[in-house]
């Protein structure tokens, strides 16, 4: 953007255009980087409500869960009850972060977010695909 301002100084400068229309030209430019911007952000934010968040826990124990729910559901279950409807009696499922669940879904986030394997063989994988 800064190339295209110095563009339009240049004009003002050679006199092929007026201190006037500069301004608006300049004010058009930046009218338009911020609809990029938010188009790419409004993007992301629709990428990421059409995946899946999934969790998988094998434990030690002999408790496996596999969840796999669309991140549309958790954003609203999220919103409106302030947790995910999933179980955390389940050995593993305590450790899971909601908090950083939400925040990797906010910040448009995919793949991998947590991958543990404890000492005593628990393995606990969350992912946004």
């Amino acid at each position: 953007m800064n190339e295209e301002i110095s563009k339009i100084l240049k004009m003002v400068q050679d006199g092929k255009i007026t201190a006037d229309k500069a301004q608006e030209l300049i004010e058009s430019l930046k009218d338009k980087n911020t609809e990029l911007v938010k188009s790419s952000e409004e993007k992301r934010s629709d990428d990421i409500m059409d995946k899946m968040l999934k969790i998988k826990v094998n434990s030690h124990e002999g408790d496996n869960v596999n969840v796999k729910l669309p991140v549309k559901f958790i954003k609203i279950m999220l919103k409106t009850v302030g947790k995910i409807p999933i179980s955390d009696s389940v050995k593993g499922m305590e450790n899971i972060d909601l908090n950083l669940i939400s925040e990797a879904i906010d910040n448009g986030l995919s793949g991998k977010i947590v991958d543990v394997k404890s000492a005593d063989g628990d393995i606990v994988e969350v992912s946004i695909e």
